[in-house]
């Protein structure tokens, strides 16, 4: 290795706006964050789940064809 190349190596607090602080060695000295592991909501369990199925309903609505227009074509080709 090169010397007197690399950044200096500190040991560090890392703050978050809930409050945790946790210890890590980095190139910067003091960190604050808006959002950490404690307060995540995936993390948490508190994460909302998105409706799949309404959204792809709501997709074929929009831009998919009807059922009837696909019954009327099966009852066309028969």
């Amino acid at each position: 290795m090169k010397t007197d190349i690399h950044p200096n190596y500190f040991e560090t607090k890392v703050r978050c706006a809930c409050g945790n602080e946790t210890q890590v060695y980095s190139t910067v000295k003091d960190m604050h964050i808006d959002i950490c592991s404690n307060c995540h909501p995936f993390y948490t369990g508190k994460q909302k789940l998105v409706d799949t199925a309404g959204r792809i309903e709501k997709f074929n609505r929009k831009y998919g064809k009807s059922k009837t227009q696909q019954s009327d074509k099966a009852t066309a080709l028969e």
